[in-house]
């Protein structure tokens, strides 16, 4: 059973889309990338909820949750997921990208509402670390033109690699990705210091690597080992940023099997 569904959580109303998974199975919370609404996860989550029940979010100012003058800060997407986590069983955290620095963070505001994490290529940049590897025009391109109305054969010039299903999901729903959130979260990639709250994370946690990309790179896993030798780590071979979307089944077998 695939629903959609909304709650008041943190002070606004959230969006998310349920995948049921087998009856007593463990919940788990995916929170996708900056610019990823959760619609754009459903061939994933379908896959996940083979063992889990999942629930992904429409980010704030992203999708069917609410947009407009929020706070987009990492503080505010975190404190999100702990109102959401408080409604469920404490659930398990997927985040990618951006929803992996925000499971970093949730944790250390409040890891009661969690039961483990699992960190998908988190963006390794921040205060006097090297930039971010993607460039703002990619984002503030796609999202003007998205915003004016565009193709999947138009998305093509900027995610080349994806199937044509792809390509229509992200120029169907990127105009919902509101600039001013993504510029806040873009940004914060290099002002917010989530290394800081790595040790902080005591229950089970895999850090999800993509080998065909330089967002964690050799130096980032070993000082993330250093930081927190507990963080189990895999990296899914070739594929790139996006792990699900270049290797599927990679991705799968890097996950699947994480404690619950």
């Amino acid at each position: 059973m695939t629903q959609g569904y909304n709650l008041h959580a943190n002070g606004i109303r959230q969006h998310l889309i349920r995948y049921a998974g087998p009856e007593g199975a463990p919940e788990m919370l995916l929170i996708p990338g900056i610019t990823s609404p959760a619609i754009t996860w459903g061939f994933v989550a379908e896959r996940l909820a083979e063992r889990f029940d999942v629930h992904v979010l429409d980010v704030r100012g992203r999708g069917l949750s609410q947009s407009g003058d929020l706070d987009y800060t990492l503080d505010a997407m975190a404190d999100d997921a702990i109102a959401i986590a408080q409604t469920m069983n404490s659930p398990i955290v997927l985040g990618h990208s951006m929803g992996a620095r925000t499971a970093i963070r949730a944790n250390a505001r409040n890891a009661d509402a969690f039961s483990g994490y699992i960190l998908v290529d988190p963006p390794t940049s921040g205060p006097n670390r090297r930039a971010y590897p993607s460039k703002w025009p990619w984002y503030g391109d796609s999202i003007v033109m998205a915003a004016k109305g565009c193709s999947a054969e138009d998305m093509r010039a900027f995610c080349p690699t994806w199937t044509d299903e792809q390509l229509a999901l992200r120029a169907e729903w990127l105009h919902t990705c509101h600039w001013g959130a993504i510029r806040i979260a873009f940004d914060g990639f290099h002002t917010d210091d989530i290394h800081a709250d790595l040790p902080a994370i005591t229950k089970p946690a895999r850090l999800v690597i993509a080998g065909g990309a330089t967002v964690v790179d050799a130096d980032d896993q070993a000082e993330i080992a250093r930081l927190n030798p507990a963080i189990e780590q895999r990296t899914v071979a070739g594929a790139g940023h996006m792990i699900p979307w270049d290797d599927l089944e990679g991705f799968l077998g890097a996950v699947m099997d994480f404690p619950a």
